[in-house]
């Protein structure tokens, strides 16, 4: 009898190989990291409760939730709007055995809860030839001056749903986007971008979210 075995692996496990990939030379164009060791959660205002929920929210996390495609960083959180009356509250897992136990106090009678930790995958890219990997395979203007850090958008990239918002620059003062990928599409949106990055010269990494 075949022994089966319930281990829990991140999304990328069998294809985020770290190191150094793509061209040789000019060093490394852009850097793709796979985060992991993160809590989701999708909260979603209840029918008529989109005004409770942004009251509640607001005390809870003591700023306002995103009313339109941003990301803003609430203490040890961070939400990123999702859709009208909707939010991800995205945060490192910290041992938690549910990301849902925290909010469902605060929030109780105005928003619906689902946790989403293990159905995403998560991927920064960073690097001065991020937006030029990006526009291989990504319909948006990504440019600084309309697409400035904590901006979001809910889109599509090659037929694959994904959650894409800016981050704060590195400290050398490249262009950071952070990609959230449903699991099941995770390697292939993966493949992809190693591809689309291969020509300048791709960093790969892994790291715990929040680190």
């Amino acid at each position: 009898m075949a022994e089966l075995s319930w281990v829990a692996t991140a999304p990328l496990s069998h294809v985020l190989k770290p190191g150094h990939h793509g061209a040789e030379t000019g060093g490394s164009g852009v850097a793709y990291t796979g985060l992991s060791d993160f809590a989701l959660v999708q909260v979603m205002a209840r029918r008529g409760k989109a005004s409770a929920l942004a009251k509640a929210a607001k005390a809870h996390f003591g700023v306002a939730a995103p009313l339109k495609p941003k990301a803003v960083a609430a203490g040890g959180s961070l939400l990123i709007w999702s859709g009208p009356d909707q939010f991800l509250a995205l945060s490192p897992r910290d041992g938690l055995a549910s990301p849902l136990a925290s909010l469902a106090g605060p929030l109780a009678g105005a928003a619906s809860l689902s946790d989403q930790s293990d159905a995403r995958a998560l991927i920064r890219i960073a690097g001065p030839r991020a937006r030029d990997v990006l526009a291989k395979f990504c319909s948006l203007d990504l440019d600084a001056s309309v697409f400035p850090v904590g901006t979001a958008a809910a889109t599509s990239v090659d037929h694959t749903a994904v959650t894409l918002w800016r981050g704060e620059d590195t400290a050398g003062g490249a262009a950071t986007f952070n990609l959230l990928v449903f699991t099941s599409f995770a390697e292939s949106l993966w493949h992809m971008m190693l591809d689309a990055g291969a020509a300048y010269g791709i960093e790969v990494g892994e790291a715990s979210y929040g680190v």
